[in-house]
Protein backbone atom coordinates (compact mmCIF):
# COMPACT_ATOMS: atom_id res chain seq x y z
CA UNK A 1 0.00 0.00 0.00
CA UNK A 2 1.10 3.10 -1.13
CA UNK A 3 0.46 6.14 1.57
CA UNK A 4 2.53 8.65 0.49
CA UNK A 5 5.10 9.82 -2.64
CA UNK A 6 7.61 12.94 -3.35
CA UNK A 7 9.55 13.59 -6.75
CA UNK A 8 11.79 15.84 -7.64
CA UNK A 9 14.14 16.57 -10.07
CA UNK A 10 16.60 13.44 -9.76
CA UNK A 11 15.49 11.48 -6.76
CA UNK A 12 12.03 9.83 -5.49
CA UNK A 13 11.08 8.78 -1.66
CA UNK A 14 7.92 6.24 -1.98
CA UNK A 15 6.58 5.59 1.81
CA UNK A 16 5.20 2.40 1.23
CA UNK A 17 3.20 1.61 4.70
CA UNK A 18 1.56 2.88 7.31
CA UNK A 19 4.01 1.89 10.59
CA UNK A 20 2.41 1.08 14.16
CA UNK A 21 3.92 0.09 17.15
CA UNK A 22 6.01 -2.58 17.15
CA UNK A 23 5.33 -3.37 13.17
CA UNK A 24 8.16 -1.79 10.41
CA UNK A 25 7.75 0.86 8.00
CA UNK A 26 9.03 0.79 4.54
CA UNK A 27 10.29 3.10 2.55
CA UNK A 28 11.70 2.96 -1.06
CA UNK A 29 13.73 5.56 -1.93
CA UNK A 30 15.74 5.98 -5.78
CA UNK A 31 17.95 8.76 -7.10
CA UNK A 32 19.88 9.31 -9.66
CA UNK A 33 23.04 11.44 -10.85
CA UNK A 34 24.07 13.45 -13.82
CA UNK A 35 24.71 10.12 -15.98
CA UNK A 36 23.12 7.25 -15.71
CA UNK A 37 23.53 5.83 -12.53
CA UNK A 38 20.57 4.84 -10.29
CA UNK A 39 20.77 4.33 -6.61
CA UNK A 40 17.70 2.17 -5.19
CA UNK A 41 17.16 1.72 -0.75
CA UNK A 42 14.50 -0.34 0.75
CA UNK A 43 14.84 0.64 3.65
CA UNK A 44 12.86 -0.93 7.35
CA UNK A 45 12.24 0.99 10.34
CA UNK A 46 10.14 0.65 13.29
CA UNK A 47 7.96 2.82 15.14
CA UNK A 48 8.42 3.69 18.74
CA UNK A 49 5.72 3.17 21.33
CA UNK A 50 4.04 6.42 21.84
CA UNK A 51 4.26 6.37 25.66
CA UNK A 52 7.47 4.92 27.21
CA UNK A 53 7.92 5.25 31.38
CA UNK A 54 11.35 5.81 32.82
CA UNK A 55 12.28 4.52 35.94
CA UNK A 56 14.57 6.75 37.59
CA UNK A 57 16.46 3.71 39.62
CA UNK A 58 17.11 1.65 36.94
CA UNK A 59 20.41 3.66 36.02
CA UNK A 60 21.38 3.99 39.37
CA UNK A 61 24.91 1.92 40.23
CA UNK A 62 24.37 1.11 43.93
CA UNK A 63 28.05 0.96 46.02
CA UNK A 64 29.53 -2.44 47.60
CA UNK A 65 31.57 -1.66 49.81
CA UNK A 66 31.77 0.86 52.39
CA UNK A 67 34.27 3.89 51.36
CA UNK A 68 35.54 7.51 53.38
CA UNK A 69 37.13 9.52 50.59
CA UNK A 70 39.72 11.96 51.12
CA UNK A 71 38.43 15.65 51.15
CA UNK A 72 38.70 18.17 49.17
CA UNK A 73 40.21 20.55 48.89
CA UNK A 74 42.67 19.79 51.18
CA UNK A 75 43.92 21.98 52.90
CA UNK A 76 41.46 24.16 52.62
CA UNK A 77 40.23 27.15 54.10
CA UNK A 78 37.12 27.46 55.41
CA UNK A 79 34.62 25.03 53.76
CA UNK A 80 35.58 21.46 52.79
CA UNK A 81 33.72 18.59 51.29
CA UNK A 82 33.86 15.15 52.79
CA UNK A 83 31.85 12.00 50.17
CA UNK A 84 31.57 8.51 52.10
CA UNK A 85 29.88 5.02 50.72
CA UNK A 86 26.91 3.05 52.25
CA UNK A 87 26.85 -0.02 50.49
CA UNK A 88 24.29 -1.93 48.88
CA UNK A 89 25.11 -5.67 50.58
CA UNK A 90 24.09 -3.91 54.14
CA UNK A 91 20.35 -4.56 54.56
CA UNK A 92 19.83 -0.99 56.23
CA UNK A 93 21.69 -1.32 58.79
CA UNK A 94 19.66 -3.74 60.64
CA UNK A 95 20.80 -4.51 64.38
CA UNK A 96 19.36 -8.16 64.66
CA UNK A 97 19.30 -8.27 68.03
CA UNK A 98 16.51 -5.47 68.09
CA UNK A 99 15.28 -4.73 64.05
CA UNK A 100 16.35 -1.69 64.23
CA UNK A 101 18.42 0.39 61.96
CA UNK A 102 21.91 1.85 63.40
CA UNK A 103 23.18 5.21 62.85
CA UNK A 104 25.71 6.73 60.71
CA UNK A 105 27.89 8.85 62.16
CA UNK A 106 30.21 11.76 60.84
CA UNK A 107 32.52 13.36 63.58
CA UNK A 108 35.17 15.99 63.37
CA UNK A 109 38.00 15.78 65.88
CA UNK A 110 41.14 17.95 66.83
CA UNK A 111 44.52 17.64 66.74
CA UNK A 112 43.94 16.37 70.73
CA UNK A 113 41.06 14.22 69.97
CA UNK A 114 38.35 16.39 71.13
CA UNK A 115 34.87 16.35 69.31
CA UNK A 116 34.94 19.50 67.31
CA UNK A 117 31.67 18.98 64.58
CA UNK A 118 28.78 16.55 64.42
CA UNK A 119 28.06 16.29 60.58
CA UNK A 120 26.21 13.06 60.31
CA UNK A 121 24.11 11.27 63.54
CA UNK A 122 21.12 9.57 61.16
CA UNK A 123 19.83 6.60 59.83
CA UNK A 124 20.79 6.26 56.21
CA UNK A 125 20.08 4.25 52.99
CA UNK A 126 22.47 2.52 50.56
CA UNK A 127 23.82 5.60 48.52
CA UNK A 128 27.03 7.91 48.18
CA UNK A 129 26.88 11.03 50.34
CA UNK A 130 28.28 14.43 50.20
CA UNK A 131 28.78 16.92 53.42
CA UNK A 132 30.42 20.66 53.44
CA UNK A 133 32.43 20.88 56.58
CA UNK A 134 32.29 24.51 57.52
CA UNK A 135 35.42 25.29 59.70
CA UNK A 136 35.21 29.15 60.03
CA UNK A 137 34.83 29.07 63.65
CA UNK A 138 37.85 26.66 64.03
CA UNK A 139 41.82 28.01 64.42
CA UNK A 140 44.00 26.84 61.52
CA UNK A 141 45.77 22.99 62.35
CA UNK A 142 44.75 19.41 61.25
CA UNK A 143 41.82 17.83 62.32
CA UNK A 144 40.66 14.23 62.02
CA UNK A 145 37.55 13.12 60.93
CA UNK A 146 35.76 9.73 61.66
CA UNK A 147 33.29 7.50 59.85
CA UNK A 148 30.63 4.94 61.74
CA UNK A 149 28.46 2.88 60.00
CA UNK A 150 27.94 -0.31 60.48
CA UNK A 151 30.32 -2.36 61.98
CA UNK A 152 32.61 0.02 59.35
CA UNK A 153 35.35 3.09 61.26
CA UNK A 154 37.58 4.95 59.17
CA UNK A 155 39.43 8.07 59.54
CA UNK A 156 41.18 10.42 57.74
CA UNK A 157 43.35 13.68 57.91
CA UNK A 158 42.25 17.24 56.70
CA UNK A 159 44.26 20.24 57.24
CA UNK A 160 42.46 23.61 57.78
CA UNK A 161 44.74 26.62 56.38
CA UNK A 162 43.65 30.56 57.19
Amino acid sequence: MITEQEKADNHSFTYLNNPSSGNPAWYYISSSDAGDSVFAYLIRAYAAPTKTDIDENSNEILPTEYNLSQNYPNPFNPVTTINYTIPSNVKRFTNSMTGEMSNVKLIVYDILGNEVATLVNEQQNQGNYQVKFDASNLSSGIYFYKLQAGNFVATKKMILLK
